[in-house]
């Protein structure tokens, strides 16, 4: 199934002269996923304080295009000039599920989206995320596939805050969206287990099951 992820080689493409010009100032993929949670941490808080205010919710399709960017630069940093630290493997892991959390709980705050409906999406994108590791750990290849990749929950998401932001109401049709989301979360986690399952068992190594 296509994903967003697979226009990365293009949008890398793009970025490729930004990436230079950084790692010729000295900054690190380290600096950049730091810099990519305090900017979704930043967003969170401010709907967090003004979600009385629809125009707060713009702050989402501009903090979550910023991000998914500096995740390719940070990525592009560490394979392509060398720099992959240990560290920074754990920190791209890390800071991408306290990112989605950071910026995305915030929204049970904003009238018309529940709790109980923003919860679940965080804790099964976060769960999806650890799926795609754990194969890894396993022996398998890092899974990115979807259908709801963390791309296509920021191209969502991204809409969603756009839609708020210029005044559509966010009535009980927001809650129903993200428990489609959420279910899509979850035949997204199968997908990564078992084809993260199948590549293992085709090196040769016991699935475990």
């Amino acid at each position: 199934m296509a994903t967003i992820y697979d226009l990365k080689p293009k949008i890398q493409n793009l970025l490729r002269p930004t990436v230079k010009s950084l790692v010729k100032a000295g900054i690190t993929a380290n600096q950049v996923t730091v810099v990519s949670f305090i900017i979704s941490a930043i967003a969170g808080f401010m709907i967090s304080i003004w979600h009385d205010f629809p125009l707060v919710l713009l702050v989402l399709p501009v903090a979550l295009l910023i991000r998914m960017a500096l995740n390719v630069i940070d990525g592009m940093i560490a394979h392509e000039h060398h720099k992959r630290t240990r560290i920074g493997g754990i920190l791209n892991e890390l800071g991408d599920a306290l990112s989605d959390a950071v910026l995305y709980l915030p929204l049970a705050y904003v009238p018309g989206i529940s709790s109980a409906a923003i919860v679940p999406f965080v804790v099964l994108a976060i769960a999806s995320e650890m799926a795609g590791i754990l194969v890894k750990v396993h022996g398998g290849k890092r899974r990115y596939d979807g259908p709801l990749g963390k791309y296509e929950r920021a191209c969502v998401i991204g809409l969603l805050g756009l839609a708020g932001g210029f005044g559509i109401p966010l009535l009980h049709w927001v809650d129903g969206l993200l428990l489609l989301l959420s279910a899509l979360l979850l035949l997204t986690i199968a997908n990564r287990i078992r084809r993260g399952l199948t590549d293992i068992s085709g090196l040769g190594r016991a699935p475990g099951l």
